[in-house]
């Protein structure tokens, strides 16, 4: 009720109130004094505001009024005194005008209007309003779709309206799929679609063993859509990302939403939606028939062959690589989409990043093409997976990449010579490996030292004084400033051993560094970290050369726009990352 009389103005009235202050005086007020002080001070104000007198029948605002009403003196009625010109000033938000409060109530969040429209009968007219709702939709969901004039999204025609199955009916009718929008207002859409799903936009990762995936849930003009995120057909890494559409949440003409799985060839059907904790949800799919196809198994394989990898089993010669895509048809075909998601974040972008963290399209050779996300820690570059295989799965380090240790390219004929590039890495590699074990005998004496207390001998403290530097000696110049002008391009060229998935790589490339990859055996059995060399192409992609497999990997920046997926600090992000690999270890 306190809201209520600030916005409102609604209280005592102004006679109430003086009446108040009149008994606070009869009471034994300081300022006492006697009516005709009290006539005299009055009107000496009369005169100085209004011009005239208390003769000149202008009956103007006194002491208390003055206070309510600031500077703005209204005429009270006085009898053929003149009016005083302009509008009064308003007393509180309900006194503005209703296009006016329509502006400014449209700038609160929707989560505080409904409490906002109880205040008083007025605001709750006001919320009314399709404007206030609209913009609602638009700023906090990125809905910019008129609803009169909408477009299905995320659907096509097909999807749209359903051929009526009846076999009385010769005329081959189409029975309308979808409801009429016309009739639905953005204050609804708000209220029972976008508010009560708002915790599932943004990025997610499914819980499908090691091979993982992309979900991207967006509101699409009145749907709420989760698209599963497919990288190109092999080896074309430059192609844009494919997408298909796991389920999607719509309101019917009864105001209410409505889950409805996308998966399968039949079209959508029933589906239901479960948050199971925070930052956590799963699909159900209460329809599974819909999924199967009348050619049984073996049709089903075909069709998703052709889709995830855009070739005939025929055509793929290899016999290993027939093996791994038939086991993975074999595992993720049982879920049905009744999947469990978790949130992922995109990494925050810091002005030393050596170039923008993000998503990138990776060759992983009999693998096909997998999805990384790039992201910098000081000094180190890391790529984890979001999309793995059997032999390394989704979550896992895939790079790491030390910005401290750059290397200098040979000329363009000795890069062909895999010995000679193995030479300059495996170089360095010898140098981490020395300052590692010089770090762990310094922590070792540093320890020890504590032990026997301040007053240890003095043949130890300069033996670790000995030691230190020896180790600084040993390091090499600090990472390349991002903050410089970038370097000019080199020429680059493959070594004539090392197998490319993508032959049309860049010729030229502007930085290497020293990294490591993590490769294991089937079943991510015997993890360990091989050398190789990262190279930076540009800004959006960029190599790893695994010296230990000879294969060459290169990547392409992901170019989607993805809302609601940036991590809110980095914090959030190196935790989201630590939780990745334990779902996969």
């Amino acid at each position: 009720m306190a809201v209520c009389a600030r916005l409102c103005g609604v209280g005592q009235s102004r006679r109430c109130r003086r009446r108040q202050r009149q008994n606070q005086q009869d009471q034994g007020s300081d300022s006492d004094m006697d009516e005709e002080e009290e006539e005299r001070i009055v009107g000496q104000r009369q005169s100085d505001v209004g011009g005239g007198g208390p003769e000149s029948g202008v009956a103007t605002a006194g002491p208390s009024d003055a206070g309510e009403y600031g500077s703005g003196h209204v005429n009270r009625g006085g009898c053929g005194g003149p009016s005083n010109t302009g509008p009064p000033h308003p007393q509180s938000l309900a006194d503005l005008p209703p296009e006016l409060l329509v502006e400014i109530l449209s700038l609160l969040p929707g989560t505080a209007l409904p409490n906002v429209a109880l205040v008083c009968k007025k605001f709750k007219q006001i919320l009314s309003t399709e404007t206030i709702w609209r913009r609602r939709c638009i700023e906090e969901f990125g809905m910019k779709d008129d609803l009169r004039k909408m477009e299905v999204g995320g659907v096509s025609s097909q999807d749209l309206y359903v051929k009526r199955v009846n076999p009385r009916v010769k005329s081959g009718r189409f029975m309308k799929l979808l409801p009429d929008y016309e009739h639905m207002d953005y204050r609804d859409v708000y209220a029972h679609l976008l508010h009560p799903y708002r915790h599932i936009l943004g990025l997610w990762q499914p819980d499908i063993g090691p091979y993982g995936g992309l979900l991207n849930v967006v509101v699409d003009g009145l749907f709420i859509i989760g698209w599963m995120y497919l990288p190109p057909h092999d080896p074309r890494v430059e192609d844009p990302m494919r997408r298909r559409p796991l389920f999607r949440i719509h309101m019917w003409e009864s105001k209410k939403a409505t889950v409805e799985c996308m998966y399968g060839h039949k079209g959508p059907h029933k589906g239901d939606i479960q948050t199971v904790k925070k930052d956590e949800f799963s699909t159900k799919c209460n329809q599974t028939d819909h999924h199967r196809m009348p050619g049984g198994r073996q049709e089903e394989f075909r069709t998703w062959l052709e889709e995830e990898w855009g070739r005939t089993l025929e055509e793929i010669f290899h016999e290993h690589m027939q093996e791994l895509i038939l086991m993975k048809f074999i595992y993720t075909s049982q879920y049905d989409n009744c999947l469990t998601y978790r949130r992922i974040y995109l990494p925050p972008p810091m002005p030393s990043d050596l170039l923008q963290p993000g998503l990138f399209k990776g060759t992983y050779g009999s693998h096909g093409l997998e999805i990384v996300m790039l992201s910098f820690h000081e000094t180190f570059a890391r790529a984890t997976k979001l999309t793995g295989d059997p032999n390394v799965p989704a979550g896992q380090l895939t790079l790491d990449v030390d910005l401290s240790r750059p290397v200098v390219l040979p000329d363009l004929e000795q890069q062909r010579n895999i010995e000679e590039l193995s030479r300059l890495v495996l170089g360095i590699q010898e140098e981490v490996q020395r300052e590692a074990e010089q770090q762990a005998k310094d922590t070792s004496a540093t320890v020890r030292g504590a032990a026997k207390g301040a007053c240890g001998s003095s043949s130890a403290a300069e033996g670790m004084e000995a030691d230190h530097g020896a180790s600084s000696d040993s390091c090499l110049p600090g990472p390349s400033s991002s903050t410089t002008s970038p370097p000019e391009a080199q020429p680059f060229i493959l070594p004539l051993e090392v197998t490319a998935r993508n032959e049309v790589y860049p010729r030229t490339c502007r930085e290497c560094f020293y990294g490591t990859g993590l490769i294991a055996g089937h079943g991510f059995t015997s993890p360990e970290r091989t050398p190789g060399l990262f190279v930076l192409f540009d800004q959006d992609r960029f190599g790893f050369i695994w010296l230990e497999l000879k294969s060459f990997s290169l990547y392409s920046r992901l170019t989607d726009h993805l809302a609601h997926a940036h991590a809110p600090n980095m914090e959030r992000f190196e935790a989201m990352l630590r939780n990745m690999q334990s779902w996969t270890s």
